[in-house]
């Protein structure tokens, strides 16, 4: 048996805006953002209890919901259920992280190759703060998806080690059984890879 979906006027309300935001609406989209923010923050602190994660998170959430808001159905569940259980599984991936999206591995010591690539990385993925700057994440994220996957697969996996589970060159090189420099040579020539693809992206697009 569906769960029941009895309808309020804001859950109506939070309908129609999913809705909009599924054809692409950025107007509504920025008003579901301030209308539900606060209550989906607090569904991830209740997970993510360290603050700044729980926002790097909350921003995750609204990548998600922008680009999967085709799939909320108001016949099977009510919005704030359908939201909530987004922010829910965001934290809880969160949790299975254990550590920081890649523009904010920072542990190595300055000056070193480690260093000045994760500098390269933060000139390709900005911060999102406000809902505008989610969708052009969203758009970011797709578009380095899918520049990732025509990198080798040596390079795409090394900079997943490197910026997505925050290892230094030497770890890297260490978990694959790999020279140091050859693991800095597909780190070098990946990130790269990814910066000339996302530019012919962005031309594309303009």
């Amino acid at each position: 048996m569906p769960p029941s979906t009895s309808s309020t006027p804001r859950q109506d309300n939070l309908a129609e805006l999913l809705s909009r935001v599924a054809l692409g609406d950025q107007a509504a989209f920025e008003r579901l953002y301030r209308e539900t923010s606060p209550h989906l923050l607090g569904i991830v602190l209740r997970i993510q209890t360290d603050r700044a994660q729980a926002e790097d998170v909350l921003q995750e959430v609204y990548v998600n919901i922008w680009r999967s808001a085709q799939g909320f159905n108001p016949a099977l569940s009510q919005p704030t259920t359908w939201l909530g259980s987004i922010a829910r599984n965001r934290a809880i991936d969160s949790l299975r992280r254990g550590q920081a999206m890649p523009q904010t591995v920072s542990h190595h010591g300055s000056g070193t190759d480690d260093d000045e690539d994760t500098n390269m990385l933060d000139d390709i993925a900005s911060e999102a703060p406000g809902p505008l700057d989610l969708l052009a994440q969203a758009s970011t994220a797709k578009a380095l998806s899918t520049c990732m996957d025509n990198l080798s697969g040596d390079q795409r996996h090394s900079l997943a080690l490197a910026y997505y589970q925050g290892l230094s060159h030497s770890e890297v090189a260490e978990h694959l059984g790999q020279p140091l420099g050859t693991v800095k040579s597909w780190v070098r020539r990946g990130l790269q890879g990814l910066k000339n693809c996302l530019e012919r992206a962005s031309l594309a697009l303009s």
